[in-house]
């Protein structure tokens, strides 16, 4: 056969099953057989990982086949470093995935995978982890523990939350969401209805104090700007009426508890330093930093609408 091969690509050609034939190349890194029909019983040779090409083989790509599971012979491959099985027939990760110690990029995109193994954050090298267009409903804290990942994407699953210990990804560079029920619930919350010409003037009037007397407007105007509302914001100093931005703030409660309370802002700039100038009851600790949670909402406000 060609014992110096070191890349081959039978990506394409409807193979069913790769032929022992793989095993006697010592030198082979690089493996493509996407989109074939590889995934039935006996498509991959046995004894892969214990062949000299279980310690030769660096990339392996088996996306778009008819893998109904990680093939067990695959978990062998001690040296493998970028496995991409996206586009098959998968259920699930196995947790033996933490033996493949060299991995730096997993893709298992387009599957059917529900949850994710607490023991994929036990791949110490993994760099990027994708695992979008599948059904996952959660994602296990322990993946704060990948501090090498660079790139996560998760976009069109079922996530309705993030642990919060996502945030511990300080090395992070891109994360993917979209199409999530938690990025259309967040992108909801964050719908801002702009101000009307009216609101637009009664700003005006109550933040540069322009006077007037009740005779000078009717009676409903007169109305209207009396019930003007002073953003919490202190470093804004404005108003608003009708158009106001949602947030939580969590307040400290009698020492022990942090209970959140919901507050309304002027406008979505305001959304930075949020201690109430009208609260004289707030701690000065409280008032001089902010909470992990609003913290956390502007990170993954950027990260989702950039």
């Amino acid at each position: 056969w060609f014992p110096a091969l070191e890349v081959l690509d039978v990506s394409g050609t409807g193979l069913a099953e790769l032929g022992a034939e793989l095993l006697a190349l010592p030198r082979l890194h690089t493996l493509l057989a996407k989109n074939n029909r590889l995934g039935g019983p006996g498509s991959l040779p046995k004894g892969l990982g214990q062949a000299p090409l279980g310690r030769s083989l660096r990339v392996l790509n088996l996306s778009g086949n008819r893998f109904a599971e990680v093939p067990p012979a695959l978990l062998g491959l001690r040296g493998l470093q970028s496995l991409s099985l996206g586009g098959n027939r998968l259920h699930g990760i196995p947790p033996d995935i933490q033996e493949l110690r060299s991995l730096e990029f997993l893709y298992l995109g387009g599957n059917f995978i529900t949850s994710i193994p607490p023991e994929l954050a036990n791949l110490p090298s993994l760099s990027y982890l994708v695992l979008c267009d599948n059904k996952i409903q959660s994602i296990p804290p322990q993946l704060a523990q990948l501090h090498s990942l660079r790139s996560l994407s998760l976009h069109n699953n079922l996530l309705t939350y993030l642990p919060r210990e996502i945030l511990n990804l300080v090395h992070l560079e891109e994360l993917s969401l979209r199409g999530n029920p938690l990025v259309v619930r967040f992108v909801r919350d964050l719908t801002y209805n702009p101000p009307s010409l009216q609101e637009l003037a009664g700003r005006t009037i109550k933040t540069r104090n322009v006077p007037y007397a009740p005779s000078d407007l009717p009676e409903n105007l007169v109305r209207y700007l009396s019930l003007a509302s002073n953003c919490p914001n202190p470093k804004c100093g404005g108003v608003y009426f009708d158009s106001c931005v949602r947030q939580i703030k969590f307040v400290d409660f009698c020492g022990k508890y942090r209970i959140p309370l919901m507050h309304y802002l002027c406008s979505p700039e305001c959304s930075s330093p949020c201690s109430s100038a009208s609260q004289s009851s707030t701690s000065q600790s409280e008032s001089d930093s902010e909470d992990e949670a609003s913290v956390a909402a502007r990170r993954m406000q950027k990260v989702l609408l950039g």
